[in-house]
């Protein structure tokens, strides 16, 4: 069964992201997802593991900021009897339990610095040492891990290791914003509203045209996550209604639209569109000091979008 299939979306961009996601789940490669909060990195997280080799093996889903500060080297790597106050048994860690299969580190830029040590350490060896044990274990566990903030810039402020980085980035996978893949928009609000139609028992409703091309305006601050969180709000208080712009939060309707912003004119002698997107590039750039990051978000593009066209166009950065 492909798993992959069941991911809602087919835009080019995203499309990229599933034909790479689904090369690398035949292997047992490391694999980084980077995307904003809510863009479905835990989905396609899933799917990797679902349609890999390891599948009917162990799969873990741990998110990093969640572990209690203090025994998260225990919980990950186990410990010995009497290695600390509390420590009354020998206690198996999450990368034993998940010998075999897969484990899903979420959140991968929350770890402390001294476990850091110990994931790079398995990632070079595969040995993991328990709390207050001499001897380290071996076990076979692939990693996926995914994180929401640029690890560069953690390098660069010292809370992430860059060794770490370089290990746990051999196939990295970027999940566009929603904004980025606005396409999908319609095929997710089918989607979306058939399933909590059918979870609530209820009628489902419909968009005007009017509503969807506001939601596909809207900018999805919170992604996909937030888009469904609305379709399930509008499909239990407007059962079998056809949902109007003046159905939609106050925030919809506050948002431009073609019919509220200025239109842009393709010139009669036309334009060059490399110069133009090189332009661009470059005052977005100047905004922000030269922050890769903060002028892609400008861009309303990926930070690896931006990097290729700076490498594409030969801009200089600062």
């Amino acid at each position: 069964m492909d798993h992959f299939k069941s991911i809602i979306g087919r835009s080019p961009v995203f499309e990229n992201v599933l034909r790479n996601a689904k090369m690398v789940s035949a292997t047992d490669v490391t694999v980084l997802i980077k995307g904003a909060t809510g863009t479905g990195k835990e989905v396609l997280a899933t799917a990797i593991q679902k349609d890999s080799n390891r599948a009917d093996k162990p799969y873990i889903t741990i998110n990093c900021a969640a572990l209690a500060e203090g025994i998260v080297e225990s919980e990950l790597f186990g410990h010995r009897k009497g290695s600390f106050t509390g420590a009354t048994t020998n206690q198996q860690g999450i990368f034993q339990a998940a010998d075999g299969g897969t484990l899903f580190l979420d959140e991968i830029n929350s770890l402390p610095m001294s476990i850091q040590a110990k994931l790079l350490r398995f990632l070079e060896t595969g040995e993991c040492l328990p709390v207050g044990e001499t001897r380290p274990y071996n076990v076979d566990v692939r990693i996926i891990a995914a994180t929401n903030m640029d690890l560069n810039e953690q390098i660069a402020t010292g809370d992430f290791r860059q060794d770490l980085y370089f290990r746990l980035n051999v196939v990295p996978l970027e999940l566009p914003a929603l904004s980025e893949r606005t396409d999908d928009i319609d095929n997710l609000v089918r989607h979306f509203i058939s399933h909590y139609a059918r979870e609530h028992a209820i009628d489902p409703p419909t968009f005007s045209r009017q509503a969807l091309k506001r939601l596909r305006s809207y900018s999805w601050p919170g992604n996909i996550r937030e888009l469904r969180n609305l379709c399930e709000r509008l499909c239990i208080l407007l059962s079998g209604r056809t949902i109007e712009p003046e159905n939609l939060p106050s925030e919809f309707n506050t948002a431009p639209d073609a019919a509220t912003t200025a239109e842009i004119r393709l010139p009669e002698h036309g334009l060059n569109l490399d110069m133009l997107q090189a332009d661009l590039i470059h005052q977005a750039l100047s905004r922000t000091n030269g922050n890769r990051s903060k002028s892609a978000r400008l861009l309303g593009i990926s930070r690896d979008t931006l990097l290729y066209r700076i490498q594409k166009y030969g801009l200089a950065t600062q």
